[in-house]
């Protein structure tokens, strides 16, 4: 089952605003009806709060248990892509956030599935 319980934060270094992007390039997660394993990127893109607004961001150690948590997991993409969302945006509480999932084509289908918290400025959706 997905950890989010170890997701770790860091007080976020900066008093003016600004955007971060973490990508994970071998996301692995498996297939709820085959069994098959599924392989995904994932950009998460974010602008977390200010210092002054008691902001926060995601140590990146933890972010890797925490994508690693899914690999043997029966999950869908769609729930994969939520589920992420859900998880950093109440450890983070960013000012917005946007996560993308693009999956490997599996019988000539490959899927993007975005799922967003806040409202994220036309400049930075993917």
């Amino acid at each position: 089952m997905p950890n989010a319980g170890v997701l770790e934060t860091f007080p976020t270094p900066a008093h003016s605003p600004f955007v971060i992007e973490h990508v994970v390039e071998e996301f692995t997660s498996v297939c709820p009806v085959t069994g098959h394993p599924d392989f995904g990127t994932i950009t998460i893109r974010f602008e977390p709060r200010t210092a002054a607004q008691g902001g926060v961001c995601v140590e990146l150690k933890s972010l890797k248990l925490y994508m690693q948590s899914f690999r043997n997991e029966g999950i869908y993409y769609e729930a994969v892509t939520n589920r992420i969302r859900d998880d950093l945006a109440s450890a983070m509480k960013p000012a917005w956030m946007l996560v993308r999932t693009d999956w490997r084509g599996r019988g000539g289908i490959r899927s993007t599935i975005r799922a967003t918290s806040g409202e994220v400025p036309a400049a930075w959706s993917m």
